[in-house]
């Protein structure tokens, strides 16, 4: 008597939900992805590091107070208020600065 058929065709309205809401769903997941890949590159080590040597001999008898380095360069301040930057890859003395009180 009263049977549903399946040949009633879809409101238009609910098609254009229905695709709106499959569009937001791949831009949120493609979204995430780039997030993800973001992540990965930005914590990945860009470019290996050159070693440290495995002893530094400071000028004079100075004693070392504190250390830093960079890519290329490692920096010693010592005791006596001077900042001796040195070269990575030789370890060689680059640069001298005195530090004013």
């Amino acid at each position: 008597m009263n049977e549903l058929s399946n040949d009633i065709p879809e409101p238009s309205n609910l098609r254009l939900l229905r695709r709106l809401v499959t569009a937001l769903m791949v831009v949120m997941i493609v979204g995430f992805l780039t997030l993800i890949a973001m992540l990965v590159m930005r914590l990945a080590p860009s470019t290996p590091e050159l070693p440290l040597p495995s002893s530094i001999t400071l000028p004079d008898g100075s004693k070392a107070a504190t250390f830093t380095q960079g890519p290329d360069w490692f920096a010693v301040v010592t005791t006596d208020n001077r900042i001796l930057i040195y070269d990575r890859k030789m370890g060689e003395l680059r640069q001298t600065m005195e530090i004013e009180k």
